[in-house]
């Protein structure tokens, strides 16, 4: 058994490493987020994938009968549907790590406090990990341009985004966004990151429910093909940001964030919206070697990470440093 890593990460999520699950749509659900989680990890089952509580807690039960290590929940606020309802499911169960995202959560976290539950929240640019800490959150998820999902105008790569919001925040920073591997790992934790979060990496695992065709497809890719790296490093239109944001107000939350997210991944916002169109992945596409179990792809990149850390970068600084 690998050693437990402990800093603050670990002792918010109770895990045995601070590597969190992200939110997916569609397929953040019992199965992948408990293997995680039974892996050393922290799951997360992604509550926008069900339309009603009790399907959500049903989900939550299951999870539950796979594994006896914590997960949590996450909220993409203006997207869930009886966002109340769901999140009194979700702490009613016993979640102690509630993850918000897409829209502030604040005033949540009264409810989330009288529960003994711990808020997370996820954004795309520092001024809003700044925010966020100022709100009260007990960690901030801060995902670069290299991550696939919702984008911001201001979002700046993981390099400098991390790097930058850990100079001036108190609060733990977990950093996502084209992590992949022990090295990524690494260079987070070097960048004063207390955690990693990773999406695209699950995707490739046994226990992902999605189609063998589109793993295969993520294990095929480099991170140089156009149809991730013009996603995540291409900022978005500003002219038709501005349009979308002009309509906020004049339709339901939900069908404007569908408008609003198109217009982040560069697509155009008129175009039915199909989930099947937000399948990709991040840049960490040039990680995936195969299509493994969770269980191995945690071991691996723990075992790397240690490794490097440990091992190969004070060797590489003491032949290049001598007293």
């Amino acid at each position: 058994m690998k050693n437990k890593w402990n800093n603050r990460v670990t002792q918010i999520l109770g895990s045995q490493y601070p590597i969190m699950l992200g939110a997916m749509q569609g397929i953040g659900k019992s199965t992948l987020a408990a293997s995680v989680s039974e892996a050393g990890g922290f799951g997360i089952i992604t509550a926008h994938c069900f339309r009603k509580p009790e399907k959500l807690r049903n989900d939550i039960r299951k999870a539950k009968s796979m594994t006896s290590k914590p997960f949590g929940v996450n909220f993409s606020i203006g997207l869930v549907r009886d966002m109340d309802a769901m999140l009194d499911v979700a702490l009613d169960e016993g979640i102690k790590v509630i993850e918000t995202s897409v829209m502030p959560g604040k005033e949540y976290l009264p409810k989330i406090r009288e529960a003994g539950a711990k808020w997370i929240h996820k954004v795309a640019c520092v001024e809003h990990a700044l925010s966020t800490e100022r709100q009260g959150a007990d960690a901030v998820i801060i995902v670069g341009m290299e991550g696939i999902g919702f984008k911001h105008v201001s979002q700046l790569p993981t390099l400098i985004g991390v790097t930058w919001a850990v100079e001036q925040m108190k609060i733990p920073v977990i950093a996502a966004g084209g992590i992949g591997n022990g090295r990524t790992v690494a260079a987070a934790l070097g960048m004063g990151a207390e955690g990693i979060c990773m999406g695209t990496m699950f995707v490739a695992t046994d226990e992902c429910p999605v189609g063998k065709r589109h793993k295969r497809s993520l294990v095929d890719a480099k991170p140089s093909d156009p149809l991730f790296r013009n996603q995540a490093l291409n900022p978005p239109d500003m002219s038709v940001f501005e349009e979308v944001m002009k309509d906020r107000g004049n339709m339901s939350m939900e069908e404007w964030l569908k408008r609003l997210e198109k217009v982040m991944l560069q697509q155009s916002p008129d175009k039915p919206y199909e989930a099947q169109e937000m399948a990709g992945g991040s840049l960490a596409v040039g990680f995936i070697d195969g299509i493994v179990p969770v269980k191995e792809l945690i071991d691996t990149i723990v075992s790397d990470t240690e490794e490097i850390l440990l091992n190969q970068i004070p060797n590489q600084f003491s032949s290049i440093y001598k007293m």
